[in-house]
């Protein structure tokens, strides 16, 4: 199994989790968790795909992707009802998920031939799709939208990074470093409530 292939399967499996749990704080049923941890897991890939012009989408492509999903769902509530998760193992996992998959986006990117800066907007867009498709199902604002820690910004960021470290070192090195730093970045966001700047139009009336 190649090394993207490991990278795709477990950003699958984690963000499967992140949408079962998030499934789970809204009182889904079964099926409500496992169509949320889905479409969380395969919508950035499948945006991704779409974009690229790559056929068939890659859960198409191998149905090993949605035996993952499932498991990892079913597994999420098996787990959570012996064990209360921690308050932020949505946070955690997304942020994992985030890693995995926007790394895993960007390199897909590059084995088509493109560009620095549509590697980066495609490695981001896979990281984060997802999470905005789960976010709308769940009647929740957007992470990636919130006027809060930084999001996509980490994303952007350890897009950087592993493109830079790739042209001195291994490229699974580069690929490991650049998924540490997206999901560090966005630990320590959630932790220490790092944001971007807010651009704001002065209110003109009166």
């Amino acid at each position: 199994m190649s090394f993207l292939r490991v990278l795709e399967m477990l950003g699958v499996a984690v963000f499967a989790i992140s949408g079962a749990l998030a499934a789970g704080r809204k009182s889904l049923d079964l099926v409500g968790v496992v169509v949320t941890a889905t479409v969380t897991a395969i919508g950035g890939g499948t945006l991704r795909d779409l974009l690229l012009d790559r056929h068939p989408v890659f859960w198409i492509a191998d149905t090993a992707n949605l035996w993952v999903i499932f498991a990892a769902a079913l597994g999420t509530v098996v787990w959570s009802r012996r064990w209360r998760p921690p308050e932020r193992s949505l946070a955690v996992a997304d942020a994992l998920g985030l890693a995995l998959f926007t790394i895993s986006g960007a390199q897909i990117a590059e084995a088509a031939g493109l560009g620095g800066v549509v590697v980066v907007i495609m490695g981001t867009l896979t990281g984060v799709a997802g999470g905005v498709i789960r976010d709308v199902l769940t009647a929740e604002i957007p992470m990636v939208m919130r006027r809060g820690p930084i999001y996509a910004t980490a994303c952007i960021a350890g897009i950087v990074v592993y493109l830079l470290l790739e042209m001195a070192i291994p490229r699974e090195a580069a690929a490991l470093a650049g998924m540490a730093a997206i999901a560090a970045l966005r630990l320590a966001a959630i932790l220490w409530d790092l944001t971007v700047p807010v651009f704001s139009l002065p209110d003109r009336r009166g």
